[in-house]
């Protein structure tokens, strides 16, 4: 019932739909209303739906029985919609009330008995029975009410005559009028009636029509023309002077209508809203000078045109959506139109290019849905314009934009800016050295974007990886742990992995290759002649010897690289300098003239060795050249050498060395002729029948 205190329980949701105690919180149940004001309230702890304001009937449906307001109950999760009502009944709180205290009727004093006469109603806010029942008089022998029933349900009173009136006699009467309602107890209200008997007019106004029907458009100019009623009298002078009034005229009906008095127009005179009043009943009385009065109806009705926009209510809308989802519901919505006909029906459409569709629901609902999966790397947020346009002329068309949001999940990998990273590091470097910076970038977002570098594994199973290298794991920063050495690693590879924070973590793997560069830190090392102070070097020279006569080949190697082990040769210093000469490139010794018999018969030559380096490394080599006759000539003391016990040592084992050789090289020759003699009596023995070799 309308008044009902706010805070009354009117239903048990869980018991009504059948529904589990914690099934309405959990599936996110809300209350809908087509006005979308909150006039009731839910409450998901208990499912008691609960009027949330105190409620007034003619408020809400002014004359329109049953009042009922249609709301929803919405379950999100998943989709449930229950449509539903909430019928509001009438108690009788309005008394009924005439428009006017007073009202007067003028009778002619030779109305026959029975004569009936149209009388002012009264107004009742409220309907059913508590709307006027009855209207009553005061007791008297000349007049009683009779009740009429309109078109339209309402009731009106009208005044019979029960005994013939006469001017001369009595001239007025006054009476009072009573409506009474159904209400319990009952409510009235009253008007006087003054009744002036008059003299005969025997003619009274009659209209050309009893019934006029008329249309007008809602959105119809204030002064507008509505109806032209007319009525003719066929008396002279004043009884034939017709003037028109509004009868039985409501309050909104005198507020929207003017009706001219003496040319019996009737104007608008208030904007007219087909949503509200599609209809009007007028009734116009039309009264000559004489008092006697004509009566028509006038049946307005309000045209619809289309002059409300559609309108868009969101129930639900659910964002951030998460990515790679499938086909997801994003909001949930309503649409209405309060036109009527072709100008209240919708259509809704979204903008074309956008991965999400319209699917109609339940009365007028539409869900928003996600058109398969999103990915947020692509598109991280949408504006989803849905456009709500009615059938009418012209078309009216509402816009909402919705913005959605693509939340992020951990589906890409970290990835290296190169599949494979070279650095390079010299080596004796100073320990902690940066040596280069791997990156990753993970197209994902918050902690699914944050990187964490690490090392992996070596190729080589041997090298102790964490011995030589670390990583920042924050920034991919490599270091060397220690100074590198190139003589004993050049290169080595191993794996470096990036992996980001989302649940679960992905990662990825690059190759990392570190390139030793080589300083030169080794100088040249002499493999021959050997250096030694036990037994120096000497080569044996025949003094026959022609020009570019190769004496020995110095061999010296470098364990550097590149140009630091580029070797060049170099002559310091010789006992003849003009005598011998070095081949800059590959250490051989010659003679660089003919010897002669003035030249002494031993030499010592100073060789430098230098590598290519910056700054460059060098080592160097005596030999000593001993100049014979030919190789079997026995080595002779070297008079420039001073005959210390150290030295003297080293003379003996050359000496050795000399007999050593010669004796090997008369073995060999001695060998050769025996064979060249074997084989010269081989080929005789075909010829001769013998042959004999003296040794």
């Amino acid at each position: 019932m309308e008044e009902t205190p706010s805070g009354t329980v009117l239903a048990d949701l869980v018991q009504d739909l059948g529904l589990g105690a914690a099934e309405l919180a959990a599936r996110g149940a809300q209350v809908v209303s087509e006005e979308n004001e909150i006039r009731l309230q839910l409450d998901l702890q208990t499912g008691k739906l609960i009027l949330n304001e105190k409620l007034d009937r003619e408020a809400l449906c002014g004359p329109t029985e049953p009042c009922v307001t249609h709301f929803q109950v919405l379950l999100k999760m998943p989709l449930e919609i229950f449509q539903a009502e909430l019928q509001i009944g009438d108690i009788n709180d309005h008394p009924p009330a005439f428009p006017e205290r007073e009202m007067t009727v003028k009778i002619i004093e030779n109305s026959p008995v029975g004569t009936a006469f149209l009388l002012k109603t009264a107004q009742d806010l409220d309907v059913g029975n508590n709307s006027i029942q009855n209207y009553t008089i005061d007791t008297n022998s000349h007049f009683h009410v009779s009740i009429r029933n309109r078109g339209d349900g309402r009731k009106y009173p009208e005044l019979v005559l029960d005994k013939e009136l006469d001017r001369e006699e009595q001239t007025d009467f006054r009476l009072t009028l009573t409506a009474l309602d159904g209400g319990s107890p009952p409510r009235t209200g009253t008007s006087q009636i003054r009744i002036i008997v008059l003299d005969v007019n025997d003619n009274a106004p009659e209209f050309a029509q009893a019934f006029y029907r008329v249309q007008i458009l809602e959105d119809s100019p204030l002064g507008s023309l509505v109806a032209k009623v007319s009525a003719k009298d066929l008396d002279t002078g004043t009884n034939g002077e017709v003037s028109y009034s509004l009868f039985h005229s409501s309050q909104e009906m005198s507020k929207t209508f003017e009706l001219n008095a003496l040319s019996g127009e009737v104007r608008l005179i208030k904007t007219l809203d087909f949503e509200t009043i599609s209809s009007y009943e007028l009734d116009i009385e039309a009264s000559d000078g004489g008092g006697v009065t004509g009566k028509c109806s006038v049946s307005i009705q309000v045209v619809d045109v289309n002059d409300n926009y559609p309108e868009l209510i969101i129930s639900s809308l659910i964002n951030p959506i998460p990515e790679n989802s499938p086909e997801t519901e994003v909001a949930l919505f309503r649409v209405r139109d309060r036109d009527s006909g072709e100008n209240g029906r919708i259509v809704c459409s979204i903008q074309d290019g956008v991965p999400f569709t319209l699917e109609p629901s339940i009365e007028n609902f539409y869900r928003l849905m996600t058109d398969g999966a999103l990915d947020r790397e692509i598109r991280a947020e949408y504006n989803i314009t849905i456009s709500v346009t009615d059938l009418g002329t012209p078309r009216l068309t509402t816009q909402h934009t919705i913005t959605v949001q693509v939340s992020d999940i951990n589906d890409n990998a970290p990835a290296f800016t190169q599949t494979s990273y070279t650095m390079s590091v010299r080596e004796n470097n100073s320990p902690a050295l940066h040596i280069g910076t791997i990156s990753a970038t993970d197209s994902d977002s918050g902690s699914n974007a944050h990187i964490t570098y690490s090392l992996l594994s070596a190729e080589d199973s041997q090298l102790a990886l964490n011995s030589l290298i670390s990583i920042n794991a924050d920034n991919g920063q490599l270091f060397a742990l220690r100074a590198m050495d190139y003589e004993v690693l050049q290169t080595f590879e191993f794996h470096v992995g990036a992996t980001d924070q989302g649940l679960p973590a992905l990662s990825s793997q690059a190759l990392v290759r570190v390139v030793v560069l080589d300083d030169n830190d080794n100088a040249p090392f002499v493999l021959y002649p050997m250096q030694n102070s036990s037994a120096p070097c000497t080569e044996l020279l025949p003094r026959a010897a022609e020009p570019g006569y190769l004496i020995t080949k110095v061999v010296a190697v470098d364990s550097d690289s590149g140009q630091n082990a580029w070797l060049s040769f170099q002559l310091l210093k010789a006992t003849e300098p003009g005598l011998f000469s070095v081949w800059a490139h590959n250490g051989e010794v010659r003679t660089a003239r003919l010897l002669s018999e003035r030249d002494v018969p031993k030499h010592r030559l100073v060789l430098l060795v230098k590598d290519n380096g910056d700054p460059p490394r060098s080592a160097s080599v005596t030999l000593h050249v001993l100049l014979v006759d030919g190789f079997s000539q026995p080595y002779l003391p070297l008079p420039e050498v001073a005959r210390d016990p150290s030295h003297q040592e080293g003379d003996v084992l050359t000496l050795y060395l000399v007999i050593a050789l010669a004796s090997v090289s008369s073995l060999f020759l001695l060998s050769m002729l025996l064979f060249v003699g074997v084989r010269l009596c081989r080929r005789a023995r075909g010829g001769h029948s013998g042959c004999v070799l003296n040794g």
